[in-house]
C-alpha cells in the first residue's frame, strides 16, 4: 500500500506527470510555477526523459508541438502571462489534434499582476484564448492530491481524444504543501499510428494545420467539433455537497471551492439549506449536474477569485435562476466571509417570496 508523503503542489505535478509516463518537458520559468520546472529538471533525466528550458514560452510550446507530433507524452507549465505567449502554439496543437498537457498556475490581474492566488484566466482557457475554432479540456484541481490525480487524468484524456488538456491551478495550490499519495507508475505501451515516427511498413503520416481549399477547412473544423461533442458527452465532471435540498447553491472551483464547502457546512449548522456544486471540468462545463443540483435553489452564488468569469457559464446553464457573484481579488476568502454572504442573502431571498 502506498504511503502518504508531504509534498508541495508544483512538485507534485511534476512527479504525477512522470507517473503518467510523461518523459518530455519544455518550459520557461515564471513564478508561481517555477518549481514544476525545477523538479522535472532533476527527475526526468533519472527516468530516461528529457527536460529543456527553452529561451521563451513561445519556443517552449512549439517544442511541445514537435514532441507531440512524434508521439511523445509531453507537458509544459507556465503562469498567466506565459500562457498568453503560448496561445498561438496551443491553437496549432489543437488544430493538429495532438495530445499534450499544459499547466497554468495562475497569478493575479491583467498584465504582470502579482503572484497572488487568482482564477482570472478562466476566459482564456475555457473560451479558447488563441485564434480559430477550437476548445481545450480544462481540469480544475482543489488540493495537492487533486493536482496529482488530475494531472494523470489529463494525460489519459489528452491521449484518448487527441487534444490538449489544461491543468488549471493557482498560486496557492502550487505553493502549498499537503499529504498526498501517488499511484503506481503507468508503464503501459501506447500505440500512436498517427505519429510521425517513420513510415517503415505503413503509409507516411503528415501532421499539419493548413487547409487551403475551403471545403477541406470546413471538414476539418467539423471533425474537431465532432470530437468536442464526444468529449462533452462523456467527460463532464463535478462534485456535489449538500445539494439534495439546497435552497442556496454555491458554485465554485479550485481552491475557492474548499473554502465554499466549509462555509456551506457553517450555514447548515445555522439552519440554512446551502449546498455546493464544484465543477471539476471547466470545459466541458458540467451543465447537467449543475441543473440537477440547482433544482430546489432559490438563489445561486458563483464564488470566484476574479471579477466574475465562470458566472457567465453558470447563468447560461441556469437561465431561470437568480445568479449572483461573490468574489475576491488576489486572495483566497476565508469561510466566515462566504458564510456571512450566504447568511445575508438567505435573509433577503428566503424570507421575501
Amino acid at each position: 500500500m502506498s504511503e502518504y508523503i508531504l509534498m508541495k503542489g508544483n512538485e507534485a505535478i511534476g512527479e504525477a506527470a512522470i507517473r503518467a509516463n510523461c518523459r518530455y518537458f519544455f518550459g520557461y520559468p515564471i513564478t508561481p510555477q517555477t518549481e514544476v520546472l525545477e523538479y522535472l529538471a532533476r527527475r526526468l533525466p533519472e527516468e530516461g526523459g528529457s527536460y529543456v528550458q527553452a529561451e521563451s514560452e513561445v519556443s517552449a510550446i512549439n517544442m511541445v508541438f514537435g514532441a507531440a507530433c512524434a508521439g511523445a507524452r509531453v507537458m509544459t507549465a507556465s503562469s498567466s502571462p506565459g500562457i498568453s505567449l503560448m496561445q498561438e502554439g496551443i491553437s496549432y496543437i489543437a488544430s493538429a489534434r495532438l495530445p499534450a498537457v499544459i499547466v497554468n498556475i495562475m497569478r493575479g490581474a491583467p498584465g504582470l499582476g502579482g503572484i497572488h492566488p487568482s482564477q482570472a484566466d478562466y476566459f482564456q482557457s475555457v473560451k479558447g484564448g488563441g485564434h480559430g475554432d477550437y476548445k481545450l479540456v480544462v481540469l480544475a484541481p482543489a488540493s495537492v492530491q487533486e493536482l496529482i490525480d488530475y494531472t494523470i487524468l489529463a494525460f489519459d484524456i489528452a491521449e484518448h481524444y487527441r487534444t490538449p488538456v489544461v491543468i488549471f491551478g493557482d498560486g496557492m495550490l502550487g505553493q502549498m504543501m499537503e499529504p498526498v499519495v501517488f499511484p503506481e507508475a503507468d508503464i503501459r505501451p501506447i500505440i500512436r499510428p498517427w505519429a510521425t515516427t517513420g513510415m517503415e511498413g505503413r503509409s507516411k503520416n503528415i501532421i499539419h494545420t493548413l487547409y487551403l481549399p475551403a471545403a477541406d477547412l470546413e471538414n476539418h473544423c467539423r471533425e474537431l467539433y465532432d470530437n468536442y461533442a464526444d468529449i462533452q458527452a462523456h467527460e463532464q465532471r463535478s462534485a456535489e455537497y449538500f445539494t439534495k435540498d439546497a435552497e442556496i447553491l454555491l458554485v465554485s472551483f479550485g481552491i475557492t471551492s474548499r473554502v465554499a464547502r466549509a462555509a456551506v457546512e457553517m450555514a447548515r449548522e445555522d439552519g440554512i439549506k446551502a449546498g455546493l456544486l464544484k465543477p471539476i471540468t471547466l470545459w466541458p462545463f458540467p451543465n447537467a449536474a449543475l441543473k440537477q443540483a440547482a433544482r430546489h435553489a432559490r438563489l445561486v452564488i458563483s464564488a470566484e477569485i476574479n471579477m466574475g468569469q465562470m458566472i457567465e457559464d453558470v447563468r447560461l446553464a441556469l437561465p431561470d435562476k437568480e445568479v449572483i457573484l461573490f468574489n475576491r481579488i488576489g486572495l483566497v476568502p476565508n469561510p466566515e466571509e462566504i458564510y456571512e454572504f450566504i447568511k445575508s442573502k438567505a435573509g433577503e431571498v428566503l424570507n421575501h417570496d
